[in-house]
């Protein structure tokens, strides 16, 4: 049976292919009210994009539980062994617009969305552990410097390498970016992270702080920078496609999550800060924990409905799981919500895609786009006496010390050039080859000497041989005080 056209009010359309005009060709009646609904919506069809990871893909799973660890958290997605949970994913650069190429030099956002019988928890982070700031103040500035220009309209490696310059915390990062792995084969050929670390508090009110690593069971795969910059013009959609193909086929990707545990005592003594996300915790120190395994194997059926309007959020938590003192961690649990409020609506969670699977029962009401009822004509304030909802006592955030006083103060450790160093010694000698020569090509295009020196320094104090193979690719001198 043929399917009739509609407007968006569901009265039937008689002609989809003439406008309604005063004779053949006089001019267009302002009353051809389904002319002006069509382009109306058309110019509203995109939605902001995000300022950051707007270009991104995103598939539907399921996350099974292969080791309880109940005696660390009560969440209860991670409880019980066979246990699943649907999730999603989306995947996403993080500089470039919409419209830009996949393969580019980028970091990978990773973000996760459980769909729990507790409400949505969301794991918001990327494919590298650590990140290139460790304060929210500063990330409108950072990536102001990965944007266009305001005069030119064009990428800035200046304003990029400036910035990083001034930045010492942000080596460790730009080292692992500038790496091989700073651009994967495919998205189903890297691991993920939390990046951050959290709080995990079990049913005795015990908390440990927590980190979490997928790790891909496709393999780490990286692509020549060569064969990336061709497959960016020929096809700026590669990730894109081949995660969609892979799972359309039936080839479907798979992570396994493990988890670091650091007893709450332990921040107070370990050598670096445990809060600073452009740091790492030694695996020798605090060694993996296998906790469950991530299957994607559904495609969306509609892009925008699904990728586009999917909206995470770091502060997105579920009883048991908790957040630290992490400066840049404190800062993301606003700065995402808001995001999604503007971009797609305050009532974003609403959407198929957003939508916890368990009960929702709260007083929010009216706003854009309310299309769950509304609440009705339920109680619509708390403290009530109609038989509202309640509080649930046991939800609520486990006790924390504070000390100190108020002020704008950096963390206490300033040690941005040990991780970084280790990483390079690391890596093989080609490995450190192709390392030098991303850096140096990345780097020439900086206007200012200066900019380029003060930058070597901070590769020398992590290495002297990183140091000096970068100023001699640029035919610069290691700076004296490095």
């Amino acid at each position: 049976m043929t399917k009739k056209l509609t407007t968006s009010w569901g009265a039937p359309v008689g002609d989809n292919q003439n406008s309604i005009t005063a004779g053949q060709r006089g001019p267009v009646l302002i009353q051809d009210v389904h002319l002006l609904e069509k382009l109306a919506h058309f110019n509203r069809e995109r939605v902001p994009e995000r300022v950051v990871h707007a270009k991104g893909a995103g598939a539907y799973g399921t996350f099974t539980v292969t080791n309880d660890v109940s005696k660390y958290t009560k969440a209860k997605l991670f409880n019980g062994v066979g246990k699943e949970t649907d999730m999603f994913i989306r995947f996403s650069t993080v500089a470039g617009e919409l419209g830009s190429a996949d393969t580019v030099r980028d970091p990978r956002g990773f973000a996760v969305k459980f769909y729990t019988e507790e409400g949505n928890y969301d794991i918001v982070g990327n494919n590298t552990p650590v990140f290139f700031i460790r304060d929210a103040i500063k990330f409108p500035d950072f990536i102001h410097t990965q944007k266009r220009d305001p005069r030119t309209h064009l990428k800035n490696p200046t304003a990029v390498w400036d910035f990083w310059s001034h930045s010492p915390e942000s080596l460790h990062q730009v080292t692992i970016l500038m790496s091989d792995r700073g651009i994967p084969a495919t998205l189903r050929h890297m691991h993920g992270y939390g990046s951050h670390t959290f709080k995990w508090v079990n049913a005795e009110g015990q908390a440990v702080w927590v980190k979490y690593h997928f790790r891909t069971e496709q393999g780490v795969k990286n692509l020549d920078v060569d064969l990336a910059a061709k497959l960016a013009g020929e096809n700026p959609d590669y990730h894109t496609e081949d995660l969609f193909n892979a799972i359309e086929k039936g080839d479907f990707p798979a992570w396994k999550l493990y988890v670091q545990i650091m007893p709450l005592e332990d921040a107070d003594t370990y050598r670096f800060d445990p809060f600073d996300v452009t740091k790492v915790w030694s695996q020798k120190d605090y060694p993996l924990i296998e906790v469950g395994r991530m299957v994607l194997n559904k495609n969306p059926e509609n892009y925008f409905a699904e990728v586009e309007q999917a909206t995470f959020s770091p502060g997105t938590f579920v009883p048991g799981v908790e957040a630290s003192p992490d400066k840049m961690l404190q800062g993301r649990l606003f700065a995402y919500g808001d995001a999604h409020r503007y971009r797609v609506g305050a009532n974003h969670n609403q959407l198929p895609v957003n939508r916890p699977k368990a009960e929702v029962n709260n007083h929010q009401r009216d706003g854009f786009m309310a299309g769950d009822g509304n609440g009705g004509r339920s109680v619509y304030y708390e403290p009530n006496s109609f038989g509202g909802p309640n509080e649930v006592p046991e939800a609520k955030v486990t006790p924390f010390d504070v000390t100190g006083q108020a002020a704008q103060v950096a963390y206490d450790h300033d040690d941005h050039y040990t991780q970084a160093g280790d990483l390079y010694r690391l890596l093989s000698e080609e490995e450190r080859t192709r390392l030098v020569a991303n850096i140096v090509g990345a780097m020439k295009p900086v206007e200012l000497e200066e900019i380029k020196l003060r930058q070597i320094s901070h590769f020398y104090k992590a290495d002297p041989e990183y140091g000096t193979r970068i100023a001699e690719g640029l035919g610069l001198a290691v700076p004296q005080q490095a």
